[in-house]
């Protein structure tokens, strides 16, 4: 048993779990009970503490590393900002899962929901909203895919490239990869997954986790319990699915993988262990095990994973604005290239609604 030290964010707790549902308003709380005697582990708890406190001192360094580069590569201004750099917090990054192969998914996204040049210049500035298009790299560096990724970025500037070798089967290593570089180069209170083929409304997501922005390990998504599938060539198989129990099975409670979103303890955890972390087939699935055994709570927020039209266009006009829209059937918008740009119109918030969001009245930016 591993006694519930509350002054440590990432401290297991055996059955301590928390769910909300605020599509039903119901609060179903777990506290299992804990047993062990927390003055016997005062030491090891003092070590990981300590172990701690000099992880976040090597995270300020790299952010400072990271944003003086940008600024300047030749270091002369950069190294006379490092003071307000070190102080500068985010609201949210916002990472989208891209590939290779996907350059017209992304020139939907930039046409639609994501602002670009100046506007993204201004988001980060006054809204404290980081977003970047994440991918790796090839099996083959410095090859024509990494080319045509450095010519892209030269034009756009809004990727985060991940020390990853790209691949369909690695997605579980890229989304741990991302979590780790995201918190080492942005202080932030939120890190958000999302992949390329969702429609999102920022203002609506930002106010969904502005609510939560007081509780130190969140984990906020669409939460889903599906089952193993233990049987070879079917879609999403499970190779570990002994590891569940018996045949039949349904995976823990976990967020499903179009869009979710982490508090910046469970980000930093990720840091700490990405060694440690075990990777299942499926990256959602993989994140969920990540955080059982922690003192983590579980938002069930249905505004993440509203369906396209009809669905969120009827929610908008009942004033129940989405967060993020896709389908089911295609985990993901059903030829988005081609329906983005629909769904953007029919079911995206007002164009205004992102600027006068006071995401800005609320963020922790130090004196």
């Amino acid at each position: 048993m591993v006694p519930d030290a509350k002054g440590i964010p990432w401290t297991s707790r055996i059955g301590g779990k928390q769910f909300v549902d605020y599509d039903r308003n119901i609060v179903v709380k777990n506290e299992g009970n804990s047993s062990g005697d927390i003055s016997g582990s005062q030491h090891s708890i003092l070590t990981m503490d300590k172990a701690i406190s000099d992880l976040e001192i090597k995270l300020m360094a790299s952010r400072a590393e990271h944003e003086t580069i940008q600024k300047d590569p030749t270091m002369s201004e950069g190294v006379k900002n490092i003071e307000s750099i070190l102080k500068r917090n985010y609201f949210m990054v916002i990472g989208i899962n891209t590939a290779f192969s996907s350059r017209k998914r992304r020139d939907s996204v930039r046409a639609t929901w994501m602002p670009q040049a100046e506007k993204r210049k201004k988001l980060e500035e006054e809204k404290g909203i980081i977003i970047r298009f994440v991918i790796g790299h090839s099996s083959t560096s410095g090859g024509i895919l990494d080319k045509a990724i450095e010519a892209e970025e030269k034009v756009h500037g809004d990727f985060l490239r991940l020390q990853h070798v790209e691949g369909y089967l690695e997605l579980s290593a890229k989304t741990k990869t991302y979590f780790a570089t995201a918190v080492s180069w942005w202080d932030a209170e939120f890190y958000v997954k999302v992949d390329d083929d969702i429609h999102v409304n920022l203002a609506t997501l930002g106010v969904a986790l502005a609510r939560h922005r007081k509780k130190p390990r969140v984990y906020i998504g669409c939460m889903k319990s599906g089952p193993v599938l233990a049987r070879k060539g079917v879609k999403y198989h499970e190779p570990e699915y002994w590891k569940f129990g018996e045949v039949g099975n349904k995976y823990f409670r976990h967020a499903t993988g179009q869009l979710y979103a982490i508090s910046k303890d469970l980000a930093t955890y990720i840091f700490i262990n990405q060694n440690l972390l075990h990777k299942y087939a499926n990256e959602d699935v993989s994140l969920g095990a990540w955080f059982i055994g922690l003192d983590v709570e579980h938002v069930d927020d249905r505004r993440l994973c509203c369906g396209t039209p009809p669905d969120c266009e009827w929610k908008a006009q009942a004033g129940n604005i989405c967060a993020a829209s896709f389908d089911w059937r295609c985990s993901g918008i059903c030829r988005s290239v081609e329906r983005i740009v629909e769904v953007h119109e029919r079911c995206g918030e007002d164009k205004n609604a992102l600027w006068s969001a006071n995401f800005v009245q609320t963020m922790r930016t130090s004196s």
